[in-house]
Protein backbone atom coordinates (compact mmCIF):
# COMPACT_ATOMS: atom_id res chain seq x y z
CA UNK A 1 0.00 0.00 0.00
CA UNK A 2 1.42 3.10 -1.25
CA UNK A 3 2.75 5.40 1.19
CA UNK A 4 1.50 3.33 4.48
CA UNK A 5 2.32 4.82 7.67
CA UNK A 6 2.64 2.67 10.65
CA UNK A 7 2.42 4.58 13.90
CA UNK A 8 3.72 2.26 17.39
CA UNK A 9 1.82 3.43 20.11
CA UNK A 10 -1.94 4.48 20.27
CA UNK A 11 -2.18 7.15 23.17
CA UNK A 12 -3.56 10.09 23.23
CA UNK A 13 -0.54 12.23 21.17
CA UNK A 14 -0.05 8.97 19.03
CA UNK A 15 -4.08 9.84 18.05
CA UNK A 16 -3.58 13.41 17.87
CA UNK A 17 -0.78 12.57 15.27
CA UNK A 18 -3.28 9.59 13.63
CA UNK A 19 -5.83 12.33 13.10
CA UNK A 20 -3.71 14.61 11.09
CA UNK A 21 -1.90 12.25 9.11
CA UNK A 22 -5.21 10.33 8.13
CA UNK A 23 -7.18 13.59 7.05
CA UNK A 24 -4.23 14.61 5.09
CA UNK A 25 -4.26 11.80 2.98
CA UNK A 26 -1.45 8.75 4.72
CA UNK A 27 -2.87 5.10 5.36
CA UNK A 28 -2.82 4.61 8.98
CA UNK A 29 -1.61 1.48 10.77
CA UNK A 30 -1.34 1.47 14.92
CA UNK A 31 0.22 -0.71 16.74
CA UNK A 32 -0.37 -1.55 20.84
CA UNK A 33 -0.11 -3.37 23.98
CA UNK A 34 -2.63 -6.05 25.00
CA UNK A 35 -3.41 -3.94 28.28
CA UNK A 36 -2.68 0.09 27.42
CA UNK A 37 -2.48 1.95 30.68
CA UNK A 38 -3.69 5.10 28.55
CA UNK A 39 -5.09 7.83 30.36
CA UNK A 40 -6.74 10.08 28.42
CA UNK A 41 -8.82 7.33 27.47
CA UNK A 42 -11.63 9.73 25.47
CA UNK A 43 -9.15 10.71 22.78
CA UNK A 44 -7.11 7.52 22.84
CA UNK A 45 -7.31 5.18 19.76
CA UNK A 46 -5.82 2.52 22.54
CA UNK A 47 -9.19 2.11 24.06
CA UNK A 48 -10.12 0.24 21.17
CA UNK A 49 -8.51 -2.22 22.70
CA UNK A 50 -10.91 -3.29 25.87
CA UNK A 51 -13.73 -1.18 23.34
CA UNK A 52 -13.45 -2.73 19.82
CA UNK A 53 -14.17 0.50 17.74
CA UNK A 54 -13.15 3.96 19.14
CA UNK A 55 -14.06 7.58 17.33
CA UNK A 56 -12.10 10.59 17.64
CA UNK A 57 -13.40 13.64 16.33
CA UNK A 58 -15.10 11.52 12.63
CA UNK A 59 -11.88 9.44 12.87
CA UNK A 60 -12.85 5.95 13.55
CA UNK A 61 -10.15 2.99 14.58
CA UNK A 62 -10.87 -0.29 15.09
CA UNK A 63 -9.36 -3.66 17.39
CA UNK A 64 -8.18 -6.21 14.23
CA UNK A 65 -5.49 -8.42 13.51
CA UNK A 66 -2.84 -7.77 11.77
CA UNK A 67 -4.02 -10.09 8.78
CA UNK A 68 -7.42 -7.81 8.46
CA UNK A 69 -5.54 -4.63 8.85
CA UNK A 70 -5.16 -3.83 5.33
CA UNK A 71 -8.82 -4.45 4.88
CA UNK A 72 -9.42 -1.82 7.63
CA UNK A 73 -7.48 0.61 5.62
CA UNK A 74 -9.34 0.02 2.55
CA UNK A 75 -12.50 0.78 4.34
CA UNK A 76 -11.11 4.32 5.54
CA UNK A 77 -10.54 3.54 8.87
CA UNK A 78 -7.55 3.04 11.29
CA UNK A 79 -6.78 -0.48 12.47
CA UNK A 80 -5.04 -0.98 15.74
CA UNK A 81 -3.38 -3.97 16.38
CA UNK A 82 -1.85 -5.60 19.29
CA UNK A 83 1.44 -6.27 18.89
CA UNK A 84 4.13 -4.51 21.17
CA UNK A 85 7.18 -6.53 19.40
CA UNK A 86 6.48 -4.63 15.72
CA UNK A 87 5.78 -7.74 13.89
CA UNK A 88 3.84 -5.99 11.18
CA UNK A 89 6.97 -3.86 10.29
CA UNK A 90 8.93 -6.35 9.05
CA UNK A 91 5.49 -8.19 7.21
CA UNK A 92 3.75 -5.11 5.70
CA UNK A 93 7.42 -2.94 5.34
CA UNK A 94 5.43 0.48 5.46
CA UNK A 95 6.94 3.78 3.86
CA UNK A 96 7.29 5.59 6.79
CA UNK A 97 7.51 4.69 10.94
CA UNK A 98 6.14 7.01 13.63
CA UNK A 99 7.29 6.04 17.36
CA UNK A 100 4.81 7.34 19.73
CA UNK A 101 5.50 5.61 22.37
CA UNK A 102 6.89 8.22 24.29
CA UNK A 103 8.51 5.93 26.28
CA UNK A 104 11.49 8.65 26.80
CA UNK A 105 13.89 5.95 25.96
CA UNK A 106 13.98 4.46 22.34
CA UNK A 107 12.94 0.76 22.99
CA UNK A 108 14.05 -0.56 19.43
CA UNK A 109 13.34 2.09 16.59
CA UNK A 110 15.91 1.85 14.05
CA UNK A 111 16.01 4.32 11.31
CA UNK A 112 16.65 1.57 8.90
CA UNK A 113 13.43 0.25 9.27
CA UNK A 114 11.52 2.31 6.61
CA UNK A 115 12.19 4.99 4.08
CA UNK A 116 11.00 8.08 7.05
CA UNK A 117 11.08 7.29 10.62
CA UNK A 118 10.07 10.07 13.12
CA UNK A 119 10.47 9.65 16.64
CA UNK A 120 8.85 11.44 19.10
CA UNK A 121 10.42 13.50 22.33
CA UNK A 122 13.26 12.22 24.05
CA UNK A 123 15.09 8.87 23.48
CA UNK A 124 15.99 9.40 19.70
CA UNK A 125 18.83 11.29 17.91
CA UNK A 126 18.29 12.82 14.35
CA UNK A 127 20.06 11.62 11.83
CA UNK A 128 21.56 8.02 14.28
CA UNK A 129 18.54 6.19 14.84
CA UNK A 130 15.26 8.25 13.06
CA UNK A 131 15.33 10.40 10.17
CA UNK A 132 13.75 13.41 12.32
CA UNK A 133 12.57 13.88 15.80
CA UNK A 134 9.39 16.21 16.86
CA UNK A 135 9.66 18.13 20.16
CA UNK A 136 7.25 16.84 22.60
CA UNK A 137 7.90 19.19 25.87
CA UNK A 138 5.37 22.38 26.28
CA UNK A 139 6.43 25.09 25.64
CA UNK A 140 7.62 27.30 22.82
CA UNK A 141 9.42 24.47 20.62
CA UNK A 142 6.56 21.98 20.97
CA UNK A 143 5.71 20.57 17.69
CA UNK A 144 9.12 21.49 16.26
CA UNK A 145 10.84 19.13 13.64
CA UNK A 146 14.59 18.27 14.48
CA UNK A 147 16.56 16.56 11.78
CA UNK A 148 19.66 17.21 13.53
CA UNK A 149 20.44 16.10 17.20
CA UNK A 150 18.05 15.24 19.81
CA UNK A 151 14.87 16.86 21.45
CA UNK A 152 14.65 18.40 25.23
CA UNK A 153 15.44 15.91 27.82
CA UNK A 154 12.58 14.84 30.12
CA UNK A 155 12.14 16.89 33.22
CA UNK A 156 10.72 14.63 34.98
CA UNK A 157 7.48 17.54 35.96
CA UNK A 158 4.24 17.09 34.38
CA UNK A 159 3.96 20.47 31.51
CA UNK A 160 2.01 22.95 33.45
CA UNK A 161 -2.20 22.99 32.68
CA UNK A 162 -4.25 25.80 34.34
CA UNK A 163 -1.35 27.11 36.66
CA UNK A 164 -0.55 23.13 37.91
CA UNK A 165 2.59 20.40 37.21
CA UNK A 166 2.79 18.01 39.57
CA UNK A 167 -0.80 18.46 41.69
CA UNK A 168 -2.91 17.72 38.42
CA UNK A 169 -1.69 14.21 38.66
CA UNK A 170 -3.05 11.57 40.29
CA UNK A 171 -1.02 8.29 41.19
CA UNK A 172 -1.52 4.91 42.40
CA UNK A 173 -0.98 4.99 46.06
CA UNK A 174 0.22 1.88 46.34
CA UNK A 175 0.28 -1.64 44.18
CA UNK A 176 -3.16 -3.48 43.07
CA UNK A 177 -6.04 -3.28 40.71
CA UNK A 178 -6.96 0.30 39.76
CA UNK A 179 -11.05 1.09 40.34
CA UNK A 180 -12.33 4.22 38.74
CA UNK A 181 -15.12 6.29 40.95
CA UNK A 182 -15.54 9.52 39.19
CA UNK A 183 -15.29 9.22 35.20
CA UNK A 184 -13.74 11.22 32.65
CA UNK A 185 -15.12 14.69 32.29
CA UNK A 186 -16.68 14.46 35.84
CA UNK A 187 -15.54 17.76 37.86
CA UNK A 188 -14.23 16.94 41.32
CA UNK A 189 -12.57 18.94 44.48
CA UNK A 190 -9.68 18.88 46.05
CA UNK A 191 -9.97 15.63 48.92
CA UNK A 192 -12.72 14.19 47.03
CA UNK A 193 -11.99 10.11 46.80
CA UNK A 194 -11.81 9.80 43.04
CA UNK A 195 -10.97 6.05 42.32
CA UNK A 196 -9.57 3.23 44.91
CA UNK A 197 -6.65 0.84 44.16
CA UNK A 198 -6.84 -1.88 45.96
CA UNK A 199 -8.88 -0.48 49.07
CA UNK A 200 -6.69 2.73 49.00
CA UNK A 201 -8.49 5.66 48.19
CA UNK A 202 -6.85 8.25 45.53
CA UNK A 203 -7.85 11.17 46.50
CA UNK A 204 -7.50 14.54 44.16
CA UNK A 205 -5.13 17.43 45.01
CA UNK A 206 -7.28 20.11 43.26
CA UNK A 207 -10.47 20.95 41.88
CA UNK A 208 -11.20 20.63 38.47
CA UNK A 209 -12.31 18.19 35.28
CA UNK A 210 -11.31 15.01 35.62
CA UNK A 211 -9.42 14.63 32.02
CA UNK A 212 -8.22 11.48 31.98
CA UNK A 213 -8.65 8.30 33.87
CA UNK A 214 -6.94 4.88 34.02
CA UNK A 215 -9.27 1.73 32.42
CA UNK A 216 -10.66 -0.19 35.49
CA UNK A 217 -9.21 -3.93 35.89
CA UNK A 218 -5.56 -3.18 34.98
CA UNK A 219 -2.87 -3.64 37.81
CA UNK A 220 -0.75 -0.56 38.60
CA UNK A 221 2.62 -0.28 40.36
CA UNK A 222 2.81 2.66 43.24
CA UNK A 223 3.54 5.93 42.30
CA UNK A 224 2.16 5.08 38.54
CA UNK A 225 0.38 8.28 36.85
CA UNK A 226 -3.34 6.65 36.96
CA UNK A 227 -5.43 10.25 36.15
CA UNK A 228 -5.32 13.78 35.39
CA UNK A 229 -7.19 17.00 36.67
CA UNK A 230 -7.87 19.91 34.58
CA UNK A 231 -8.40 23.03 36.86
CA UNK A 232 -9.28 25.01 33.67
CA UNK A 233 -12.55 23.20 34.15
CA UNK A 234 -13.83 22.61 30.11
CA UNK A 235 -15.42 19.72 29.78
CA UNK A 236 -15.07 19.46 26.12
CA UNK A 237 -11.32 19.73 26.79
CA UNK A 238 -11.86 15.85 27.86
CA UNK A 239 -13.28 14.61 24.67
CA UNK A 240 -10.92 16.35 22.03
CA UNK A 241 -7.42 16.51 20.67
CA UNK A 242 -5.16 18.44 22.81
CA UNK A 243 -3.20 21.38 21.49
CA UNK A 244 -0.27 19.44 22.34
CA UNK A 245 -1.25 17.14 20.03
CA UNK A 246 -2.38 18.71 17.26
CA UNK A 247 1.20 20.82 17.33
CA UNK A 248 3.29 17.13 17.99
CA UNK A 249 0.76 15.82 14.36
CA UNK A 250 1.73 18.69 12.64
CA UNK A 251 5.43 18.34 13.37
CA UNK A 252 4.93 14.88 12.40
CA UNK A 253 3.31 15.38 9.05
CA UNK A 254 5.89 18.20 8.20
CA UNK A 255 8.45 15.50 8.76
CA UNK A 256 7.67 13.13 6.06
CA UNK A 257 6.65 15.63 3.94
CA UNK A 258 10.18 16.71 4.06
CA UNK A 259 11.29 12.99 3.52
CA UNK A 260 8.56 12.80 0.12
CA UNK A 261 10.70 15.74 -1.29
CA UNK A 262 13.93 14.47 -0.42
CA UNK A 263 12.87 10.96 -2.33
CA UNK A 264 11.82 13.16 -5.55
CA UNK A 265 14.59 14.60 -5.76
CA UNK A 266 16.69 11.62 -5.48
Amino acid sequence: MKRLIVIKGAGDIATGIACRLFRSGFPIIMTELAQPTVIRRTVAFAQVIFSGQVIVENVVAVNTSMENSLEVVKQGQIPVVVDPQGRIMNVLKPWGIVDAILAKKNLGTQITDAPAVVGIGPGFTAGLDVHAVVESMRGHDLGRVIIEGKALPDTGIPGEIGGYTRERILRAPCQGVFKGISRIGDSVVAGEIVAHVNKEPVIAEISGILRGLLQDGLTVKAGMKIGDIDARCVQQHCFSISDKARAIGGGVLEALMQRLELEKKM
